[in-house]
């Protein structure tokens, strides 16, 4: 879905963004121009940034932490 339009930004392209190490507005604006021209799109951005952000810290706990069955296997 288009977050900005005026720079044609989806969310995809944030969580990818997020992905690749963005986690903060001025990390999107600098590698994506999102707010740069009307800044509409500013509420949303941060909306799908942070559920990037919730995504990206689950996944690496998810990854980061032992589990029994891991233990066993070990």
């Amino acid at each position: 879905m288009y977050i900005c339009i005026c720079k044609g930004v989806t969310d995809t392209a944030i969580h990818e963004a997020v992905y690749n190490g963005a986690d903060r507005m001025r990390d999107l604006k600098s590698c994506l121009g999102v707010t740069e021209q009307c800044g509409i799109c500013a509420t949303n951005v941060q909306e799908v940034l942070e559920q990037a952000l919730m995504q990206r810290s689950l996944a690496s706990n998810f990854f980061s932490k032992p589990t029994r069955l891991n233990e066993k296997l070990a």
